[in-house]
């Protein structure tokens, strides 16, 4: 079984010198709920509303098409949020969805609208995580994998 850190790519040109591992990719939290103690955002976005594809802090690129294998995946095998990658059992996943240009097409969602990524909601079990999110310590969610490197050829996109 392949896990979603196994999927993250890193263009030839920008791998780093001593560096093979991804530890995380970090995207705001848009929405919350303070009485539900629930926080949603993107989980990661590969291309823009625009079309262009995202490298993330670690200049890595993760597909369309492996990111929502990868979606799939942890919703399938895993649910649970932690804290800072320290901590497990802090929240647990409640929303999913990988927009795709197919799927936006189907839901009547202009293209060009959102960009090509994995919109997720969790709900917070942990009272003093939740506070950090309400006060801001925690604004964002953090994917948190190792990953192999590998090279590409040109440019992605």
């Amino acid at each position: 079984m392949r896990k979603f850190s196994d999927l993250i790519i890193s263009p030839v040109n920008n791998l780093p010198k001593k560096s093979n591992h991804v530890l995380k990719n970090r995207f705001k939290i848009i929405k919350s709920n303070d009485e539900r103690m629930l926080a949603f955002g993107w989980a990661s976005v590969s291309m823009r509303v625009d079309g262009e594809i995202i490298e993330d802090w670690q200049q890595d690129i993760v597909e369309p098409e492996e990111l929502e294998n990868a979606a799939y995946n942890f919703v399938e095998l895993y649910r649970e949020g932690g804290e800072m990658h320290e901590k497990g059992g802090a929240a647990i996943l409640i929303e999913s969805v990988v927009f795709t240009e197919e799927k936006m097409k189907a839901m009547g969602i202009p293209i060009g609208t959102l960009p090509i990524g994995w919109w997720i909601g969790f709900k917070v079990l942990d009272k003093g995580v939740w506070n950090k999110v309400k006060d801001g310590t925690y604004s964002m969610f953090s994917i948190e994998g190792e990953a192999e490197r590998v090279e590409t050829e040109g440019e992605i996109g």
